[in-house]
């Protein structure tokens, strides 16, 4: 791509200013720019990092009412709102959620038209084919196909350029302090996008929501998601929403790195496992529901076991049922050998892993893309689906750690992408992605819809905020 220099020192007036550079920023920024706007990214990575979680993203969750494209059969707004309702426990604004539904079936067809591919669900535990469309080339695929559609919209991106200060007058923004390369600069703009991510990688705020557990845990994402913007904005009357200690967390190896690991991190082996803590005792129903609508729990639950760690162990029929790993499992011919290599005390261990096996029934009708419901019985912590025993060596074993996504503490908004301030909606103010995603997700997740979330009100924010300049 042709590199343009932008002059933040330019006195310039941007139509609309768009604060992130993930997929939330780039569809209101391609939106905008359609409109006719004159549209500038700001993005704190550089551009080696750019495009924020959304380069760490696999696919997208879409409404359909028939086989369209790489997605098979049909999934209608129904079915798609109780899967929402299931994971957050009720926990969101019905309008949006339903809005956001709706939306994502023409927002499908809008990334094809934008330069997305897709192509047809991944193998393993997922099983998604019926309701999410899987990126060609993964999320970093796609944020190239969008910065290549900004290129030819003429959108301006600056890199390496963090936000330091929304300025407003009377719930009007007006302009941005931003500092690049060292350098304070002023940024002017008619209208504002804010899609600039969540909190996670302020280990500090974490601490603040978490106390002291927040030390353990891994954030999966990029490390320029700080939250900044979205404090400065609380600071100055905008309303919140969400709960701090609410956030898609996941349970990743325990040997991914501190920031940025990414989605291959993940561990899709749950539900055919016993999960234990670093007592050697299991602690929730490793197979409550399938792993789209429950992987993002585990994160939490790990996150509240001693010192934040789990174990995930499987034996070798269970072991090619699940995406592959990008580290090794810890293996060994034994469990006793198993639970002596993961540091665990192996009395406890065997005793867990004993009862389990006891309990364990017919399995016969045993079926792993699906619930079936294959259970143990007489559990104080029955299993309630895929429950076969361990008991075909080797057998295989994972630390588990939370790796911490993205924040749902945001901002407030309308149907229309709006900021709400303390006693009006922001004049010339938008926010998308997951800056704003607590309004919807109170609390849990389902796979893919962080991304449908931020492609429907990057489209919103972008389309209002490219109508406001024109008016």
């Amino acid at each position: 791509m042709t590199e343009r220099t932008i002059d933040l020192a330019s006195p310039f007036v941007w139509d609309v200013v768009v604060v992130g550079g993930g997929n939330a920023a780039l569809c209101a920024a391609i939106s905008a720019a359609e409109k006719g706007a004159q549209v500038i990214i700001i993005e704190s990575a550089p551009k080696t990092y750019r495009g924020g979680n959304s380069r760490h993203t696999r696919n997208f969750r879409a409404m359909h009412d028939g086989p369209s494209g790489v997605l098979e059969e049909t999934y209608l707004e129904e079915e798609y709102y109780q899967d929402l309702l299931k994971v957050t426990k009720g926990k969101t604004d019905e309008t949006l959620a339903r809005q956001c539904i709706r939306e994502s079936e023409p927002a499908y067809r809008w990334m094809m038209d934008h330069g997305v591919l897709f192509q047809p669900s991944l193998s393993g535990t997922l099983s998604l084919s019926r309701t999410n469309a899987f990126f060609l080339g993964g999320g970093k695929a796609l944020v190239n196909a969008y910065y290549n559609t900004a290129e030819r919209l003429g959108i301006a991106v600056t890199y390496d350029t963090e936000v330091t200060h929304v300025q407003l007058a009377a719930n009007r923004f007006t302009h941005l302090e931003v500092t690049r390369a060292g350098k304070q600069y002023v940024v002017q703009g008619k209208a504002l996008v804010l899609a600039s991510g969540g909190f996670q990688s302020n280990l500090e705020w974490l601490t603040e929501a978490w106390g002291p557990a927040a030390a353990n845990f891994l954030i999966r994402g990029t490390p320029y998601n700080r939250g900044v913007v979205l404090k400065d904005m609380l600071d100055q009357g905008a309303l919140s929403v969400g709960d701090p200690t609410q956030c898609h967390a996941v349970a990743i190896d325990g040997r991914a790195p501190k920031f940025d690991g990414g989605i291959v991190t993940r561990l899709d082996c749950v539900p055919f496992s016993v999960v234990v803590n670093k007592h050697g005792e299991r602690f929730y129903d490793e197979g409550e529901d399938v792993w789209p609508k429950r992987y993002a729990i585990w994160g939490r639950l790990v996150a509240a076991q001693p010192d934040q760690v789990a174990y995930v162990v499987i034996d070798a029929k269970s072991l090619n049922l699940f995406m592959p790993s990008v580290f090794p499992p810890e293996k060994a011919d034994t469990l006793e050998a198993l639970a002596a290599q993961l540091g665990l005390p192996v009395d406890t261990f065997m005793s867990t892993i004993d009862a389990f096996n006891a309990a364990c029934g017919d399995t016969s009708g045993f079926h792993s893309n699906q619930l079936d419901g294959v259970c143990t019985t007489g559990l104080t912590i029955n299993k309630t689906n895929w429950a076969r025993p361990i008991n075909e060596g080797p057998f295989y074993a994972y630390q588990l750690r939370p790796g911490v996504t993205f924040t749902y503490l945001g901002l407030k908004v309308d149907p229309q992408a709006k900021v709400q301030m303390q006693d009006a909606s922001a004049e010339n103010i938008w926010a998308a992605g997951e800056i704003m995603a607590g309004s919807i997700l109170g609390e849990g997740y389902l796979a893919g819809f962080g991304m449908t979330i931020g492609t429907v009100y990057g489209r919103i924010a972008g389309q209002e905020a490219g109508n406001y300049v024109s008016e």
